[in-house]
């Protein structure tokens, strides 16, 4: 049994407390504005993925795990957060990460943005960077998706087709993302950082970004 890839399901797991539940990445917004089928939502959550956070995240993380400095990993992360509630999403989610991780373990983790906080943790677990980068990604669009289900009219079973959908990749970006190094980063999901700041001026929101 690989004890180890267990651990790492549970720190990105739903139930673990980061709080992830409560942050929507800005498709409170998207669905506000009036998207709100299965298609429209999996293109918002693949561009995400492969051209916004996902990809970006996946690097940081990767570097993270290679053994990449993570003060100077998350410098650059807060750095890249495109709003105040991007920065808010990411820095809150990696502060209670490495908080319930440092009660688990013992170890001494200091409150980082969130993929550097996970690849500083993973640093101790026998996986794969590939792998450990996989299940990150696939937590994120885990968590959008039903971000969806609870603000879209989409069925849960239409949600899980559309997380399956997202499978091939989730893995490709994986790959890449396992051998690159920060100046691979090159984000360009603008219209995802355009909702995050609209999301700030809405009157009315269930998710804090």
């Amino acid at each position: 049994m690989r004890t180890d890839l267990l651990t790492l399901v549970q720190w990105l797991s739903p139930a673990f407390p980061t709080g992830g539940f409560a942050y929507s990445h800005g498709l409170e917004a998207v669905i506000a504005g009036g998207e709100r089928g299965a298609a429209g939502i999996g293109a918002w959550i693949a561009g995400v993925l492969r051209h916004g956070t996902g990809q970006a995240d996946a690097v940081l993380l990767a570097c993270a795990l290679r053994g990449g400095d993570p003060a100077e990993l998350d410098a650059l992360a807060r750095a890249m957060a495109g709003s105040r509630e991007r920065l808010v999403e990411t820095l809150e989610q990696g502060t209670a990460f490495a908080r319930t991780v440092a009660a688990l373990t013992g170890r001494d983790l200091a409150p980082r943005c969130l993929p550097v906080a996970v690849g500083e943790a993973a640093r101790g677990l026998d996986l794969p960077v590939a792998e450990v980068v996989a299940v990150y990604l696939h937590a994120l669009a885990a968590n959008l998706v039903a971000c969806a289900t609870r603000f879209a009219p989409l069925g849960q079973t239409e949600g899980q087709a559309l997380l399956a959908g997202l499978h091939p990749l989730i893995g490709e970006v994986a790959e890449w993302a396992a051998g690159a190094e920060v100046e691979a980063i090159a984000s360009g999901a603008l219209a995802a950082e355009l909702v995050a700041m609209q999301h700030e001026a809405m009157d009315v929101r269930i998710f804090r970004t």
